[in-house]
């Protein structure tokens, strides 16, 4: 018979022991400071040796902690992947979509309809992923912009990311060449503020010219606002295929410029049989994936 100290007072010292911090600990485990503070006293009881050194400016691990820690952080991984593993065996396939929020308000979630279409035996759930946070054991896949390096994921490329200026009609009819943007307010989406200065340098316009305007906190909340006239925005396809096909955004020049990453469906290699996955992938594929320059 196993004899284990409690396995909350375990979770919250390897959480705390990763983090280095009660404070992070607990946000991880969605519980306060002070509940993981208590638990790993009552482990240290029950061990009968102290953790960590509480210093006035952080955590620092004892010999005992620092010999404990990578064992269970590796225990606690194999629960997490043997889960999901199980999990991914349900007779109903359930395919579950890690995507950031701008990809999946304006890319993913207006073709679900296609995909349910094709398949309305599997059940999707989108999660949220992409910059926000990394990717989870629970999720069937992922659709990330990158380099396709991400460690212990198989990653398949999906279309380029191309950056180009958009906005309404109304601006756009002001814009006759690249350097009227100097007088225009330039949207900016605060996590990738190399997009404007990447395209203003390929279209040679001074940057110290171009009047850089509001800030947002992602692509589809910058994106809104060239909707709503605020400014000029830095289109990101596939964001704004949709818009400039339907009209309600222009692309005022031709130049678009690669944002030196792409798009890529990201999954871990032991899900490659999932039927959710399979499914997917060859809807991808068969609708969307760039074919080739011949």
């Amino acid at each position: 018979m196993r004899r284990l100290p409690s396995l909350n007072g375990l979770r919250a010292f390897e959480a705390a022991a990763r983090h280095g911090s009660f404070v992070a600990a607990g946000q991880e485990l969605n519980v306060t400071q002070a509940a993981i503070s208590r638990m790993v006293r009552l482990l240290e009881a029950r061990l009968g040796f102290p953790l960590f050194e509480r210093l006035p400016n952080g955590l620092v691990l004892t010999a005992q902690a620092r010999a404990l820690q990578p064992n269970l952080t590796t225990a606690f991984d194999s629960i997490a992947s043997s889960v999901a593993q199980v999990s991914a065996m349900r007779a109903t396939p359930v395919l579950t979509i890690g995507v950031g929020p701008s990809f999946a308000t304006r890319w993913m979630i207006p073709r679900l309809a296609s995909f349910y279409r094709a398949h309305p035996e599997i059940e999707v759930r989108l999660a949220t992923g992409g910059a926000i946070n990394p990717f989870r054991d629970d999720w069937t896949c992922g659709i990330l912009l990158g380099g396709g390096d991400w460690p212990e994921l198989a990653a398949e490329p999906l279309f380029s990311a191309d950056l180009f200026p958009v906005c309404s009609a109304s601006i756009a009819r002001r814009l006759g060449k690249p350097s009227d943007l100097t007088q225009e307010s330039l949207l900016q989406v605060a996590h990738s503020p190399e997009d404007w200065p990447l395209w203003l340098s390929a279209a040679g316009v001074k940057r110290r010219r171009a009047a850089l305007g509001p800030s947002f906190a992602n692509y589809g909340m910058a994106l809104q606002a060239a909707l709503d006239g605020v400014g000029v925005a830095i289109g990101l396809r596939p964001y704004v295929e949709d818009d400039i096909a339907m009209g309600r955004l222009v692309a005022p020049f031709s130049l678009s410029v690669p944002k030196g990453r792409a798009w890529y469906l990201v999954y871990r290699p032991f899900r490659e049989t999932d039927p959710g996955l399979i499914a997917f992938r060859d809807w991808l594929r068969q609708n969307f994936t760039e074919k080739p320059q011949s």
